[in-house]
């Protein structure tokens, strides 16, 4: 439909009421007009046009035929086939010998990853989220050089969002000193160092980053990060994906080798923490690997659609069996445990789980989020999820709030307790300073009158023996 201008708009109309449109009167019926065109007929073609035309179709023809020569001249002999591999440009060369350069071929069925993938060069991605952790960089390195896995088949993925300390300028160097390495054997494969902010405003003191309030809106941030991070570094090419928390503090060299010979499609080890001995001397640390329970999932169905349960708070009290409370320090390290819910801090994936589209949840899957969404996801799509009990790992120790204040009334109860002892002491044996300077007193008088008296006993002496001299000259004399 046309537009159409009332007598007050301000729109010009396409055609007018009455004058002329492309030149022509209107009105009359004797104009055939299409709008805003009028229709015109072609006349015949251009001389040049056919002659264009001609000239196409002959070099059409030429080329087939120059074509159909060089192929039958290449069954002829070896003079034909040097002449068809260089003017044929490839595009008769057989299927087996197609190839371009600008084109990869990947078969993704050789990356599926297997139990000894050391043995058969299976590449892994080592993805690390980063965030103020300069000071933890340090001995995360020390762990990476310490690896047995080939270090050539590890590709390294680094994530570095909201930091506020100089963990860009920490990670580049100490990445650089690696590669810089004399020994070859020491050198990872690729290296991605990536930026971006996702807005996390929690703080990463330990009372904030794991207080109750902070946790659903905290993890979900941290989702989106690990998905960010995974779509930006993964390859055709790798086979297992390991995640790996900055701040562990102490793992077997060989923790690759060793999850990856259970063959399982996700698998994560056990994680604690030390502690002062005041507070026990250790401590399970990642709660976020379980199994579900009966009461969890009747939990879950009381909560907003947007909730998410978090483990170890009491405002969520699910029940579930937990790998970190099943931990025997002198249990089989290869025993198993099936799980719904993984944690965090080291995970070991098969590449073939993303790439069939398990993600972190960044929303509330049932009920969850993050790794535990991951882990839930995964068991919904059938891939088996796995958990060691008694393969132990163990995370850094940092004081929280209350550890803190502990520590503070520690030292206070200590310090009056010194303070009553000195009082007792000086309530017990009076000032020990003046008694001394009594002793020391009494003991120099001693010290005068045992000198006095051996001054006296060796005068009296030496009086006895001049004495008895006298007595025997004057009997010498009678």
């Amino acid at each position: 439909m046309l537009p159409f201008a009332s007598s007050g708009s301000k729109v010009t109309p396409r055609h007018h009421a009455s004058g002329y449109s492309n030149g022509y009167p209107r009105g009359g019926g004797k104009t055939f007009d299409i709008s805003p065109h009028r229709y015109q007929p072609r006349g015949t073609t251009p001389a040049h046009r056919r002659r264009n035309q001609s000239l196409v179709r002959i070099g059409i023809v030429a080329a087939v035929l120059f074509l159909i020569i060089l192929f039958f001249w290449s069954r002829s002999g070896s003079g034909g086939s040097t002449a068809l591999s260089i003017f044929s440009l490839g595009l008769l060369s057989g299927g087996a010998d197609f190839q371009l350069e600008t084109v990869r071929y990947h078969d993704l069925s050789n990356v599926q990853g297997t139990a000894r993938g050391w043995e058969r060069e299976e590449r892994i991605l080592v993805c690390v989220p980063l965030r103020d952790a300069e000071t933890h960089l340090p001995m995360f390195f020390a762990h990476l050089k310490n690896l047995t896995y080939p270090h050539h088949l590890i590709d390294m993925a680094f994530l570095v969002s909201d930091s506020k300390d100089n963990t860009l300028g920490v990670l580049t160097k100490s990445m650089e000193d690696i590669q810089a390495w004399d020994d070859d054997a020491m050198h990872f494969g690729e290296i991605s160092i990536i930026e971006k902010d996702f807005g996390q405003v929690v703080n990463q003191d330990v009372e904030s980053r794991h207080g109750f309030a902070a946790q659903a809106g905290r993890r979900k941030l941290m989702a989106r990060a690990r998905n960010w991070l995974l779509s930006a570094a993964l390859r055709p090419y790798h086979s297992w994906v390991y995640w790996r928390d900055v701040d562990v503090e102490t793992a077997p060299f060989t923790i690759l080798e060793d999850l990856m010979r259970h063959n399982k499609d996700v698998i994560v080890p056990n994680v604690w923490r030390p502690l002062p001995e005041w507070l026990g001397g250790e401590q399970p640390y990642d709660l976020n690997s379980w199994q579900e329970s009966d009461t969890a999932l009747l939990l879950a169905d009381t909560l907003d659609e947007d909730a998410v349960i978090v483990e170890g708070y009491a405002e969520y009290a699910t029940y579930r069996p937990h790998l970190a409370y099943l931990r025997d320090p002198y249990g089989d390290p290869d025993v198993e445990m099936e799980l719904d819910g993984v944690g965090g801090v080291s995970i070991l994936a098969k590449a073939k789980v993303f790439r069939y589209g398990v993600h972190f949840p960044a929303f509330s899957f049932e009920k969850h989020a993050e790794t535990e969404g991951f882990g839930k996801m995964a068991r919904k799509m059938d891939f088996s999820v796995i958990g060691l009990p008694h393969y132990t790992i163990w995370h850094a120790y940092e004081p929280s709030v209350d550890d803190i204040k502990h520590m503070e009334l520690a030292q206070e109860q200590a310090e009056k307790e010194k303070a009553e002892k000195a009082q007792k002491m000086k309530e017990s044996f009076g000032d020990t300073t003046g008694q001394w300077e009594k002793d020391k007193t009494g003991m120099q008088k001693i010290a005068v009158q045992e000198k006095k008296k051996d001054t006296a006993a060796a005068a009296a002496a030496a009086a006895a023996v001049e004495n008895k001299a006298g007595v025997q000259a004057g009997e010498g004399k009678t």
